[in-house]
This record gives C-alpha cells, sequence and structure tokens, in this order.
C-alpha cells in the first residue's frame, strides 16, 4: 500500500507563485510514477502533470506547460509542483497521485494511489 499526503496549498495572487509538495510512503518501488490533478466546482478532476521515478521525466496538461514544473527528489519520496504565474483559472483542489502503470496515463483511472487534496486560490 501507498500512501500519498499533499502540502502547501493555500491563497495567491495571480502572478506569484506557490509550491505544493507531496510525499509518498511505502514499498520502495511500489510505484512508477507521480503526479498532480486538480478539480474545480463542478468540473472533472483533470492531470496536471507527471513524472517518473526513475528517469524524472516528464509530462504537462497544455494548460499548465510553460507555467507549472513537476520535480522529485527520490531520497525524500517527494514530488513537487511549482506553480508559477498562477491564473485565477487554475484555482482548484489539487490532488497527488502515484501509479505502478510505468505509461503515466492522463486519466483519473490510470492512478492506484490518491492523497485527500489540498486546496489552491488564485486571486485577480
Amino acid at each position: 500500500q501507498v500512501h500519498v499526503v499533499e502540502s502547501g496549498g493555500g491563497l495567491v495572487q495571480a502572478g506569484g507563485s506557490l509550491r505544493l509538495s507531496c510525499e509518498a510512503s511505502g514499498r520502495t518501488f511500489s510505484w512508477s510514477t507521480m503526479g498532480w490533478f486538480r478539480q474545480a466546482p463542478g468540473k472533472e478532476r483533470e492531470f496536471v502533470a507527471g513524472v517518473w521515478w526513475g528517469t524524472g521525466s516528464t509530462n504537462y496538461a497544455d494548460s499548465v506547460k510553460g507555467r507549472f514544473t513537476i520535480a522529485r527528489d527520490i531520497a525524500k519520496n517527494t514530488v513537487y509542483l511549482h506553480m508559477n504565474s498562477p491564473k485565477p483559472e487554475d484555482t482548484a483542489v489539487y490532488y497527488c497521485a502515484a501509479g505502478r502503470d510505468s505509461r503515466l496515463g492522463t486519466s483519473v483511472e490510470a492512478w492506484e494511489y490518491w492523497g485527500q487534496g489540498t486546496q489552491v486560490t488564485v486571486s485577480s
């Protein structure tokens, strides 16, 4: 079993910056990928960014490409989401996820382990 716990959400002004953290715990090599999703009120949960744990390669949703950066710290079993120049439309609950499948799918169904979520609110 893998547990993931997010932290770092809060209120940020548009154009500012915010960093989310997610620590995973469980058996070593229990996950191949880690990523971030978000869900705004009345909308479906959507993929934001993901990283292959072994190689560090990344993948981003078009809506955040060039603004958000995902990075991992293997020694700390932690993945970060650096949110630069956030926009009001980035306001959502952000969820961390870990997956066993090495393909790093962008659908919710492709990920097995989820955190409780952390609220991010971007003010204009």
